[in-house]
């Protein structure tokens, strides 16, 4: 649902997207339940303490977001909030989106259809310059190409697509750059491309950022093509979410002797298609079906405390670290979805479980 946001609207968004254990299937609930960011800022002390937790929730003051949005200004980026106009569309279809993002850059890339290149760190030289021509001829078809500023297959992808256009998404702020080596393209994506994070500026980025990153990676992009990776790589994490996001997922095949490909090849294995070069991403895109904005619920009338007051520790009771999704944990629960839900926001709250994109609840 897009909506215009008043300046103490958008602070009391910001405000709301940056407190403590409020990820983004939080902050959507809470929008969905109270439908303004400054009543559900209200409800907070009380929702936190109803879960069971006994210390302040950490809101950030009104100073902490002032100094953020002058931070922003400063570098001349701008923040986008997932209920305005701007909000990329493809990002907008996610469920849950992120609830802001700062681009830095030619914000005008963020509207125009996108493929994501991406894989190994330390890349052989041979994918390297497959990334590097794939770019080139992504970009000649039209598309931006979207990666994570990495060493190796990224930023190949980015210095192919620099003359057509590329956005880097950063696990830190939009002015942590990361690795060091790539100031000097960081600083051409900025002149040329875009820039985009999920963090404030001036944050660095830690390891718990970077599947957050890669799902702005997948989320931006119609398709998200994997060079080389091994088994366990943060590039096979974005191919899983771009496959839970509807997006299509292409693998460049590799030699079986190169620890690179296994994953690559895992992929196609597991019904990827093949990539050996811009034709096949074409294709691939050819039955690509668009991207609908997730529908926004009407704000329900408010749920009974009792209601609960009922169920919570019930459902406290059936998590555990294994994540389940939250429809099982409404059978499981028996009581009526949305005040299972409830329930949960308190609890995550608290600080005794996470919500999760894609559905999955986890106890703490």
């Amino acid at each position: 649902m897009i909506r215009t946001l008043t300046e103490a609207g958008r602070r009391d968004w910001l405000r709301l997207a940056r407190t403590e254990n409020v990820g983004p299937v939080t902050f959507a609930q809470l929008i969905d339940r109270y439908g303004e960011a400054s009543i559900a800022l209200a409800a907070l002390p009380d929702l936190a303490r109803r879960g069971g937790r006994v210390s302040p929730l950490g809101v950030p003051p009104p100073g902490e977001i002032t100094r953020e949005l002058e931070a922003g200004a400063a570098l001349g980026g701008r923040l986008i909030a997932s209920c305005e106009a701007d909000f990329p569309g493809p990002l907008a279809a996610l469920d849950p989106p992120p609830p802001v993002i700062w681009a830095l850059g030619d914000t005008s890339l963020l509207s125009r259809p996108s493929v994501a290149v991406v894989g190994a760190r330390v890349a052989s030289a041979g994918g390297q310059r497959f990334a590097r021509g794939l770019a080139v001829d992504l970009g000649a078809a039209g598309y931006v190409v979207v990666s994570g500023l990495a060493r190796g297959v990224d930023g190949a992808a980015h210095e192919g697509a620099l003359a057509t256009g590329t956005i880097a998404v950063l696990g830190g702020g939009v002015d942590d750059i990361y690795p060091r080596e790539h100031r000097d393209l960081y600083e051409r994506i900025v002149a040329s491309g875009c820039i985009v994070s999920e963090n404030a500026p001036g944050r660095t980025a830690t390891a718990k950022d970077f599947p957050r990153r890669n799902r702005i990676i997948s989320g931006l992009s119609r398709a998200v093509v994997v060079v080389e990776a091994e088994l366990r790589s943060g590039s096979l994490i974005t191919a899983r979410l771009a496959a839970e996001q509807g997006r299509e997922v292409l693998a460049v095949p590799g030699s079986p002797l190169d620890p690179r490909a296994r994953g690559t090849n895992d992929l196609i294995r597991q019904g990827a298609a093949l990539c050996e070069g811009v034709d096949d991403v074409l294709r691939a895109l050819e039955g690509f079906g668009g991207l609908r904005e997730r529908e926004h619920p009407f704000v329900p009338p408010p749920i009974p405390d009792t209601e609960v007051d009922a169920v919570r520790e019930r459902v406290a009771a059936l998590l555990s670290p294994t994540p389940v999704s939250r429809d099982e944990l409404v059978r499981a629960a028996g009581a009526p979805a949305p005040v299972v839900f409830a329930a949960l926001v308190e609890l995550t709250l608290a600080g005794r479980a996470e919500l999760a994109p894609g559905g999955l609840v986890a106890g703490l």
